[in-house]
């Protein structure tokens, strides 16, 4: 792999370092004295480097590294070369994200663009705005009045947060993000090119013509969400629009006014969700799920990529296709229509 210079690296630890810090087990015998000083994926990773395996599609990637040690499953523990170490832990992609992340801290969080530290002097803060101690507010960033923001937040270039927003500590807002009657909890990350709190999309239809119907309520974000690039979260309504807290929202989401999202649901990108649809927590929605208004997605629902929801999903349900069913149901009619086509085009069984 690739020297990744954009990030600082710490110094480098041990296999015996990286035991304590996550928990795996080495086998016996094994030289924990071993330095590591970068990581790398099973076919690039050399001396020196740390791998991870835990998809057996790369069984065979793991038979071949050069990697100093990998972490692996118990099942596939014996598959590793002679010389690379692994180190056996039950969640091992976890693992892996939890040494990268402590060896380079620097990339678990945007920080200033132009690293600085403080208010940039061309900036724009309203006199009114209130930021903590320890607030870095890169160049072009435009700061309302009365705009409050927690200390350790880095305010992004040209990001604008509008009056009365609230932000809270250890925050990042990305470069061009736009943040408008919004309260944010700590720790939130909104990548660059974010919309939070604009408009939504309401009008009271009529042949007359459409009259925009007031949005009136607010987006609340609670701690530890994460929102991806050029994402777009629309302000309530006549209630708030919430996401709760450990959401993980990937880039180029649209979330419609009065939604409600739980806590630690998944969502990835391209999905769009309607207006007055709630999503329970540790629902997942795949890429490009689309959901009508005023649903209920039940808690850890999951929804296969590419679906079109148009009713209610239970608790714990999987469901796929569009209109979206369970699972089941949907790779039943997947087959049927594959043994029709074969029977039309003559290809079936005589």
């Amino acid at each position: 792999m690739n020297e990744p210079v954009f990030f600082r690296k710490a110094p480098a630890p041990t296999l015996a370092d990286i035991i304590a810090q996550t928990g795996a087990r080495a086998p016996e015998g094994a030289d924990l004295s071993l330095v590591i000083t970068g990581v790398g994926p099973l076919d690039a990773a050399g001396p020196g480097e740390l791998s991870f395996l835990d998809n057996p599609k790369y069984v065979e990637q793991l038979a071949a590294t050069r990697a100093t040690a990998v972490f692996v499953g118990e099942r596939y523990a014996g598959r590793t070369p002679d010389g690379v170490v692994p180190l056996i832990v039950a969640d091992p992609y976890r693992a892996f994200a939890k040494f990268v992340g402590a060896l380079y801290p620097d990339s678990l969080r945007p920080g200033s663009f132009f690293g600085g530290s403080g208010v940039s002097p061309m900036s724009f803060v309203h006199p009114e705005a209130r930021l903590e101690p320890g607030v870095i507010v890169d160049p072009g960033a435009v700061i309302g009045p009365r705009a409050a923001i927690g200390s350790g937040a880095v305010i992004g270039p040209h990001a604008v947060i509008g009056p009365d927003v609230r932000i809270g500590r250890d925050c990042t807002v990305g470069a061009g993000a736009t943040v408008q009657h919004a309260l944010i909890g700590d720790r939130v990350i909104l990548h660059p090119g974010v919309r939070i709190g604009q408009d939504g999309f309401g009008f009271a239809m009529s042949p007359k013509g459409h009259l925009k119907a007031p949005q009136i309520g607010r987006v609340i974000i609670q701690n530890d969400v994460e929102i991806g690039a050029n994402t777009t979260v629309d302000r309530g309504a006549n209630r708030d629009t919430v996401i709760g807290e450990g959401t993980k929202i990937d880039n180029l989401v649209q979330i419609a006014h009065n939604v409600t999202i739980g806590r630690h649901c998944v969502i990835v990108s391209q999905v769009g969700i309607a207006g007055s649809t709630s999503l329970a927590d540790f629902a997942v929605l795949g890429g490009q799920v689309g959901l009508a208004g005023h649903l209920k997605i039940g808690m850890g629902a999951q929804i296969a990529a590419q679906s079109g929801v148009m009713t209610d999903v239970p608790h714990g349900q999987k469901w796929g296709g569009s209109p979206a069913v369970p699972m089941r149901e949907w790779l039943k009619s997947i087959v049927l229509l594959q043994k029709l086509g074969k029977k039309d085009t003559g290809d079936g069984a005589g």
